[in-house]
């Protein structure tokens, strides 16, 4: 199973590169395949990849579900969700998550 990951573009540059935050984490994707996103927009990112431009209320909605994922996987195996939790930084709030 494949999984894309919102993010908010932060900074672009002209080689079809972009900067982007993650989950408050800041990577270096491509956007050769959604050339008409901007800074301030919000893509899917899968394998260093934007794959669509989304909204932000989209965006946002993933996030939330994403920031679940620790107690699922307490659901099914004990003690993975602490490790997961422990290792994926949570914004305090909506605003944060955008940057």
């Amino acid at each position: 199973m494949c999984l894309a990951i919102p993010a908010k573009v932060t900074a672009k540059t002209d080689d079809g590169l972009a900067t982007v935050n993650i989950l408050g984490v800041t990577r270096g994707i491509s956007l050769d395949l959604t050339p008409a996103a901007q800074v301030g927009d919000y893509v899917l990112v899968h394998a260093g990849f934007a794959i669509e431009i989304i909204d932000e209320a989209t965006a946002q909605e993933t996030i939330d579900l994403i920031r679940q994922f620790p107690d699922l996987i307490a659901e099914d195996i004990p003690d993975a969700g602490e490790t997961f939790a422990a290792e994926t930084p949570a914004p305090e709030t909506a605003a944060e998550a955008a940057r």
